[in-house]
């Protein structure tokens, strides 16, 4: 597999395409917006979500569906609620059976549908995966260690495009449960607008590494009566990605929250937000799935009541804290 298509070039998918370059093969790197794109095939930089990052001669930088056609397998990295209209524009020019790499974390809003399921009806044919796991764009794209999970149900797919896109500072680590790690990449942006409620408000590292906890514990729940494996939970899929996406300020959905926690109503910190919040998307549908299954996650359902449905945040924090008290280490 020496040709991978990337479909979305902001920050991640820049980064990817630098990656896969880094791993030895020729890229194509495919955007919407045709005046961004002759801005970056002329530049050779993304400066616009990812500046100072060289892009190789090797990175074609297009905005012509039809240059995906030769690609080997491709990486879908646009946000979770364009991944619909963007698989089903681009389905005519894909190859039959092309390999298709999901990269987006989220649940789609209107439909409650994970990534998989939703290329599945957009892209039907394609074998799919899902790359997830702790990852910072521009830290990959600087060539910084980096490890994340590749998974698939076919153990064959998951080592080729492990060896496809894997290197020495970026290392996929294969997984046979998609569906874990798509709860585990949804689920974690909602918490993340949590963690980062939390340090606005200076509640402390005590109730910062509660809050991962109890929410890696409401993950799980989610996970596990959908038909994932705990030991995804575990992983990179979900603790890992976790920990970052609650722990640092590169994260956009800590940002958000963070500045909730200060003080900043929903609409105005996602207006100050430099991209993308999929968590306050996703919160309202983490809670509907949650719902259907019968599964109780009472730190996402204050993030929803919070950031979709206006409820005053001291208030919703009081009634997380009133919660009558749990076991954590006892069979029933």
């Amino acid at each position: 597999m020496q040709h991978l298509g990337i479909i979305g070039a902001g920050s991640w998918g820049t980064a990817l395409a630098v990656a896969c370059r880094r791993a030895g093969r020729r890229v194509t790197l495919w955007g919407r917006d045709a005046e961004a794109m002759a801005a970056m095939a002329e530049q050779r930089e993304n400066r616009r979500y990812l500046p100072d990052i060289t892009l190789e001669p090797e990175i074609q930088v297009t905005a012509e569906p039809g240059d995906l056609a030769a690609a080997e397998a491709c990486l879908l990295v646009v946000p979770a609620q364009a991944l619909r209209a963007t698989a089903a524009m681009l389905a005519p020019v894909l190859p039959q059976r092309l390999p298709v790499v999901l990269c987006a974390k989220g649940i789609e809003q209107h439909s409650g549908l994970l990534m998989t399921e939703v290329a599945a009806e957009a892209l039907p044919g394609h074998p799919l995966a899902v790359l997830s796991g702790p990852t910072f764009a521009a830290e990959v794209a600087r060539g910084l260690p980096t490890a994340v999970t590749l998974a698939t149900t076919e153990r064959a797919l998951a080592e080729v495009l492990a060896g496809a896109i894997g290197g020495r500072s970026f290392r996929p680590y294969v997984s046979d449960d998609p569906l874990g790690a798509e709860i585990g990449g949804a689920v974690k942006n909602v918490l993340a607008i949590a963690c980062g409620i939390v340090a606005g408000r200076r509640l402390g590292d005590n109730a910062g590494a509660a809050l991962i906890t109890r929410g890696l514990a409401e993950m799980t729940r989610l996970c596990l009566a959908r038909g994932g494996k705990a030991e995804t939970m575990m992983g990179l899929a979900g603790l890992g990605d976790l920990t970052l996406t609650c722990t640092a300020r590169q994260s956009r959905n800590f940002t958000f929250g963070l500045a909730l926690g200060e003080g900043q109503s929903p609409d105005a910190a996602l207006d100050a937000s430099r991209g993308v919040v999929e968590g306050r998307f996703s919160a309202a549908a983490v809670l509907a799935m949650a719902g259907r299954l019968g599964i109780e996650m009472p730190i996402c359902s204050a993030v929803d009541q919070v950031v979709n449905q206006g409820a005053d945040l001291a208030e919703t924090i009081e009634g997380l804290l009133a919660r009558p008290f749990k076991a954590e280490g006892f069979s029933a």
